[in-house]
């Protein structure tokens, strides 16, 4: 799930309005919008925690970085066990490969 997509998921079931979100965490309302349709790629860490603590989440299940986080693909969390169990040198193989897939996906 997407940075934006996962705002908006938040914002929807809190049952709150792109402005009482802006209202809280000290934003305009029209950079909400930017970041919950995705114009708006990099907001601040300031603004991140911000919004995690307006919806009571670690910023890490903000960002997707939470492999434990609910909703995750179980798949995708017993990979990232399994990686943990791998010696530094093969997690530096498999990085690359993942990276040269990515741009080949980009291209």
């Amino acid at each position: 799930m997407t940075l934006a997509s996962k705002i908006k998921e938040l914002r929807m079931k809190s049952g709150k309005s792109l402005q009482e979100v802006a209202d809280a965490v000290g934003a305009s309302k029209a950079h909400m919008w930017d970041i919950e349709r995705g114009a708006s790629k990099n907001p601040s860490l300031d603004l991140l925690g911000k919004l995690a603590g307006f919806y009571r989440i670690p910023i890490a299940d903000l960002v997707g970085e939470n492999p434990n986080a609910s909703g995750e693909p179980e798949e995708l969390v017993v990979m990232y066990r399994d990686l943990k169990e791998l010696d530094p040198r093969d997690r530096e193989v498999i990085a690359g490969l993942m990276e040269q897939m990515k741009a080949r996906k980009q291209s």
